[in-house]
């Protein structure tokens, strides 16, 4: 099968990764890619959200598949467009992607169907939303409606802070995507990350993961993308798999059935594990960063294989997975999440032959520099590398990536220390 993946980040370089690996595929495409995927696919040169360029691309190539990475293109109708061209896409259509790309239609949606998370208002202005935060007493959560890169959530501890989140949004910080705002309750407990194959008829859950989303150790400083992961994640129990199975994914399916809302792709469940039980914070249309790093080196299942079943409309087994955790740790520039340089040199030690087979460098922000340098790699993002590895257990895993991320440096190159901490905690 020739197969055409869609990004540029760490995510579709562990979506290549695994891809690479089928015995169904032909000849693996990415556009635009990056330089971790050299050797693995060919790098085409476009623009994620030019929809004509890429269909038309697919078609010239005799593309079999599309996998779509990013959330850009979905809600721009790639998928829409590459069905009109009879081009399998694994990615929702533009009218099921609005679980992501609005926040109100996502909100609005869980309330049609009995769906648990947290109460809210919508708003189609910031002033009407600043008149409304004038009367809050407590915390909130403020979020952009629209797509904002994943920093369109403001935690706000106060009414300052909730307003000061307002007017950033009005000062166009998030672009379109703030003008319109929801204002939700902030609730409390650990958030989990479930991401799901789906084939249009039923979800299939992957493995639980845990993000750390704070820049800072100890889940302090700013947010950010997403600064390191781990699965599975115990407190993800057998009890709560089967509580998320009948308040949110039965509820789910129906409602998307009820709606016409074809789905297939990878459907991301937030979640918060709270005292009253679980409740969804979001919905992602697409795999998420860095989540995709740890579960792929857990999938046993043939990548390829479930993404076309699922395009297709009919996967016919549930995805095997390993046993063992898996870790991944994110090497980021000085500065980020806020300003940052870009264009340093990155280099990393031999790998020794034991840590190789069980740990891998995924690249995200990484690119390749001018050819009188030889093409040497340098940064070009904020989260550069994700540095990701097995184990039997979450200390094997996490002995391993770190010692994996000690021999890769970069000038000012910074990452958290404390992944899985709470995993850590937990044990005792």
């Amino acid at each position: 099968m020739n197969v055409l993946l869609i990004g540029s980040g760490g995510r579709e370089h562990a979506l290549a990764w695994k891809l690479a690996q089928s015995p169904l595929l032909t000849q693996l495409y990415v556009a635009p890619g990056n330089p971790g995927m050299e050797n693995i696919a060919r790098l085409i040169p476009l623009k994620v959200n030019d929809i004509k360029k890429i269909v038309d691309y697919a078609v010239q190539e005799k593309i079999d598949l599309v996998v779509v990475g990013p959330e850009e293109p979905l809600q721009l109708g790639l998928a829409d467009r590459l069905e009109e061209s009879g081009i399998p896409c694994f990615g929702p259509k533009s009218m099921s992607a609005q679980l992501e790309s609005s926040k109100i239609f996502a909100k609005d949606f869980m309330t049609r169907h009995g769906i648990p998370t947290a109460a809210y208002r919508a708003f189609f202005s910031t002033g009407e939303a600043r008149k409304y935060a004038e009367t809050l007493t407590g915390p909130s959560v403020v979020k952009a409606d629209g797509l904002a890169q994943g920093k369109g959530v403001v935690v706000a501890a106060d009414r300052k802070e909730a307003l000061e989140a307002l007017n950033e949004m009005e000062s166009g910080r998030f672009g379109g995507a703030g003008s319109c705002v929801v204002i939700e309750e902030m609730l409390t407990g650990e958030e989990v990350s479930l991401l799901t194959f789906s084939d249009g008829e039923n979800l299939f859950p992957m493995l639980p993961v845990q993000d750390h989303k704070r820049a800072g150790e100890g889940d302090t400083g700013p947010n950010t993308g997403g600064m390191g992961t781990y699965t599975p994640v115990s407190i993800f129990t057998p009890d709560i798999a089967q509580a998320v199975e009948n308040s949110i994914i039965r509820p789910l399916l129906k409602g998307l059935r009820e709606e016409n809302m074809d789905y297939r792709g990878c459907l991301y469940i937030g979640l918060m594990l709270t005292p009253d039980g679980p409740k969804v914070i979001e919905f992602n249309a697409r795999f998420g960063d860095p989540e995709t790093q740890v579960l792929m080196p857990m999938l046993k299942s043939d990548l390829l294989d479930i993404a076309y079943s699922c395009a297709k409309g009919k996967l016919a087994y549930k995805p095997e997975w390993r046993d063992g955790n898996a870790v991944c740790v994110v090497m980021a520039s000085e500065g980020y999440p806020g300003s940052y340089s870009t264009g340093r040199a990155i280099h990393e030690d031999a790998v020794p032959a034991g840590l190789a087979g069980a740990s891998w460098v995924f690249h995200a922000g990484t690119a390749r520099g001018p050819e009188e340098k030889n093409g040497e790699l340098i940064t070009s993002g904020g989260r550069v590398l994700g540095i990701t590895a097995y184990g039997e257990n979450i200390d094997r895993a996490l002995e391993r990536a770190y010692a994996r991320a000690a021999l890769v440096r970069f000038e000012g190159g910074f990452f958290r220390r404390d992944i899985a901490y709470r995993e850590i905690a937990r044990r005792g």
